[in-house]
This record gives C-alpha cells, sequence and structure tokens, in this order.
C-alpha cells in the first residue's frame, strides 16, 4: 500500500448501499432485541458510576460527576458497538458465512462491500448512542440543543471504530484473535481517555499517550459541545478524529479488497 493511498479517495457504487440495506432489513427482524442488549449495558453503567459513584462526587470540574461522565458513556457506546459490529459481525460473514463472497457473485464489488459494511456498523454504534440518549432524557440528563451538535461527533466515532474493527478484520485467523485488540486497545482505551476521571490525574507521560488514543478526542469534544458548546478545541479533536478516520478508511478498503480478491 503506497503512501498517497492512505489519503485518496476510495471508488464506490451505489451497491454499497445494497450491502446496508440487506444489514437492515435483518436488523429490523430483531431489532428490540438487539438495541435492548446495546442500550442495556451503557444504563447500567449509567446507573452504577454516574449515580452510583457519583453520589460520592460532589464536583469535577465544575459539574457533578454524572454530567462529567455521560459524554464519555456516550462516546463509549459508539466505539464499542461500532467496533464489535466491525469484528465478530464481519468476521462471521466474511469467513464462516461466506457472506461476501455470495455477494461478489452479483454486480457488487469488494469496495461496494467494504464500504456497506462500513457504513453499516457505523450506523448500528450511532443506534446505540441514540438508545442510551433517548433513555438519558427519563432521567433528565437531555436538557439543551447542544446534543444535537455532539451526535455528528459521535457518528464519526462510530465511523472510525467501524473502520478500526474491519482492518482487526483482515488479519483476523480466528474468534479468538479479536480478544488481543479487546484487551489491548478498546479496554485500556475506554478506561484512560478522560472517561472516568480528567486527564490530569494521569502521570504525565501516560497523559501523552491518552491523546493518541481516538476515544480521548471523542470524549473531550462532546463533553465541551454539551457543557460549553463550540470551541475552538472541539474543531481541533474533530479534526483528528477526520484524518484518523480517513486514513483507517483507506486502509480498511486496501485490506479486505486484497482479502476478497484472493
Amino acid at each position: 500500500m503506497k503512501f498517497k493511498d492512505y489519503f485518496s479517495l476510495p471508488k464506490v457504487d451505489p451497491g454499497a448501499t445494497q450491502v446496508w440495506s440487506r444489514n437492515f432489513l435483518y436488523f429490523k427482524k430483531t431489532w428490540m432485541v438487539s438495541l435492548f442488549w446495546i442500550v442495556l449495558e451503557p444504563v447500567i453503567y449509567l446507573g452504577a458510576m454516574g449515580f452510583g459513584l457519583g453520589a460520592f462526587v460532589n464536583n469535577m470540574g465544575g459539574m457533578s460527576y454524572i454530567e462529567f461522565f455521560f459524554p464519555a458513556l456516550l462516546s463509549s457506546t459508539a466505539m464499542m458497538v461500532a467496533f464489535f459490529e466491525g469484528t465478530y459481525g464481519n468476521y462471521t460473514k466474511l469467513t464462516h458465512q461466506k457472506t461476501y463472497a455470495t455477494i461478489m457473485l452479483t454486480r457488487v464489488g469488494p469496495e461496494e462491500i467494504v464500504a456497506g459494511e462500513l457504513l453499516w456498523a457505523a450506523s448500528k454504534g450511532f443506534f446505540g448512542v441514540m438508545g442510551v440518549t433517548i433513555v438519558a432524557g427519563f432521567f433528565g440528563l437531555i436538557d439543551s440543543y447542544r446534543i444535537l451538535l455532539a451526535l455528528p461527533i459521535l457518528f464519526l466515532l462510530s465511523c472510525l471504530f467501524s473502520c478500526i474493527g474491519m482492518i482487526f478484520t483482515s488479519f483476523a485467523r480466528n474468534y479468538d484473535s479479536f480478544i488481543y485488540s479487546t484487551s489491548g486497545l478498546i479496554v485500556p482505551m475506554s478506561l484512560l481517555s478522560g472517561t472516568y476521571f480528567p486527564l490530569e490525574q494521569l502521570p504525565t507521560a501516560l497523559r501523552y499517550v491518552a491523546y493518541l488514543f481516538p476515544l480521548t478526542h471523542a470524549v473531550a469534544a462532546t463533553r465541551a459541545i454539551l457543557h460549553e458548546g463550540p470551541t475552538l478545541m472541539v474543531g481541533v479533536h474533530v479534526l483528528v478524529l477526520l484524518i484518523a478516520t480517513w486514513i483507517c478508511m483507506n486502509v480498511s478498503f486496501y485490506r479486505i479488497r486484497k482479502k476478497l480478491l484472493k
């Protein structure tokens, strides 16, 4: 893969929407169960950390603990759901179900398959975010139009982790392969990205490492949007996410296309 390929625009035909529609039609048959499990875990975290631990923490940078934690919960939900759909879901379709091989017997090509699957994983991550947002509204955590400004950032984060998940899928040899990416990347990221405590509490070296995590920028941008509104730093964080998404998207296109055309 040449350096310029990391920043090129993949050529995608309308067949990508058909791939997305196939996944959506299947999702519609089980949407109540699927959405219930997608939303259940974040809601448990909201109750345990936001209301439980939050009862013992009076101030987190001028806001209550649940106000501090809620933007991170939305970001973590987008990351987790998109990543697991991009790994376990796509790996199943790539290997065991042979879904991609079957689709390629039609006029739909590898690029359209990748584009449709990336968009679907991102959409599913965003569905999870919307589910948590609706539930949080009943707890009085959504009282501003600013949530509308935060949703595009969360969708961008879902896109990024759908691409990252697809990259790991292209290297996976079995389901156990995803243990390494989950334990080595996703879990540390969910703990050290300013989710449960401010980054200022970390040692200096670890703080710099945290800023290499895309989740750190998503949490910071979402938190700033919800509590301050648009700022220059929000733009910087979003730019980092855009660049990371663009690069990971091109890598995922390259890797899966190569795998499908073997």
